[in-house]
């Protein structure tokens, strides 16, 4: 048939994005976390990417950091549930890349 080579090309839906469970609303103290400098527009072009690239549950918003100097500041937290899509990230997303 023509339909198997063309099912073979779709991925199967992500079961987290079909519940609407994927992009958690608080940040879980076990999901693995990284602070990005604040940008324009990146908290959007971060998740969007996340959701096109990765499977697991993740967390992006915007949080105070305490600094080591006792002052507080602005930055993006990005927490994942797997390790493994937290270096990926690190190493693969195209938005890190550019200042």
């Amino acid at each position: 048939m023509v339909l198997q080579p063309i099912m073979k090309l779709l991925k199967p839906p992500n079961p987290l994005n079909i519940i609407g469970n994927r992009r958690v609303e608080f940040l879980p103290t076990f999901f693995e976390t990284t602070h990005l400098q604040q940008r324009y527009n990146l908290i959007d072009s971060v998740a969007k990417w996340i959701d096109c690239n990765l499977k697991g549950r993740y967390y992006v918003d915007q949080n105070y950091v305490v600094l080591e100097n006792r002052q507080m500041e602005i930055k993006i937290t990005v927490g994942f549930e797997n390790k493994k899509e937290l270096s990926y990230f690190m190493l693969a997303c195209p938005h890190l890349k550019y200042k």
